[in-house]
Formats: structure tokens, C-alpha cells, sequence
């Protein structure tokens, strides 16, 4: 299973996220461009002494990673609060892909183009929350994916 995060503009959260990565043995995948420099303090911050255990890969688009992944399409599972199904619909495979868009304008329309049937939300009961912390949002997406791994 592999943590995708598209254009990523928060260095802490990117830290966050690959120190959950580490956490799990995951892969950390980034699409460029980022709105910070991987060698900032606050990435190695959020990340502490574990950034250096991430297991990273990075390309500089999505067509990109596309090109030398070639995902098969049921690997893909994209997470945005707009999706059609809840995050505890699908069973994700050990080879999935889970892909998270940038914080502020989320996944691009034209990655979830024709791909409807693999968006997901985390379902949120008051309407006053626009949205919810992406490195919030990746731990909990991993830990319900991983779940029958985890337990046993």
C-alpha cells in the first residue's frame, strides 16, 4: 500500500504523513510541484528523526507517475470530503494506491475525471466543518485500509 499526496502545500502535514508512512512501512509517493522545500524545518520537524526513515518517491506530475507506476485502475482510491462513498466502502488491496489532493483546492478535476466510482469522503456530521486536516484525513483513510492487516 502506498500514500500518494498530489501538490502538497504544508510541509507539517507532508511530515506528519510520512512519519505515519514510517510508522506502517509504507511508501511516501509526492507530486510536484510542492509549496514548500523537502529540506525545510518544519517537514523534518513534523517528521522528528524518523523523515529520514521515509521510504520516498516523488515525480514531478501526475502524468508522470502514471507513466511509471501504471496503477491498474481498481488501485486507485482518491479521498475528497465531496465523494460519493464513505472511506469504509471499499476493500483496499495490499497493492493499493491512496491519493490525497493539496490543502487548499484538493484533487484536480482533471485526475478524478471518469473516475467517480473511486472517490471517497470521511463523512463529517456538522455541516459547519468545511473540511479536515489532511495529515488528519491520510491516517485515518491508512489505518481503515490497513485494518484487517493490523489486526492480526
Amino acid at each position: 500500500m502506498k500514500m500518494v499526496l498530489v501538490t502538497p502545500e504544508i510541509p507539517f502535514n507532508t511530515g506528519a504523513i510520512g512519519r505515519t508512512c514510517v510508522a506502517l512501512n509504507l511508501e511516501l509517493i509526492l507530486i510536484k510541484p510542492y509549496g514548500f522545500s523537502l529540506d525545510e524545518k518544519s517537514v523534518r520537524r513534523a517528521g522528528t528523526d524518523y523523515w529520514k526513515h521515509v521510504e520516498l518517491t516523488e515525480y514531478d506530475s501526475w502524468d508522470g507517475f502514471l507513466h511509471h507506476r501504471t496503477p491498474a485502475r481498481e488501485t486507485l482510491f482518491f479521498f475528497e470530503e465531496h465523494g460519493a462513498q464513505t472511506f469504509y466502502t471499499p476493500e483496499y488491496p495490499d497493492d493499493a494506491y491512496l491519493v490525497f489532493g493539496c490543502e487548499s483546492a484538493g484533487l484536480p478535476a482533471t485526475i478524478l475525471n471518469g473516475m467517480t466510482d473511486r472517490v471517497f469522503n470521511l463523512p463529517m456530521l456538522d455541516t459547519r466543518v468545511r473540511s479536515l486536516n489532511l495529515a488528519n484525513v491520510a491516517t485515518a483513510v491508512v489505518y481503515q485500509a490497513m485494518r484487517s492487516q493490523l489486526m492480526g
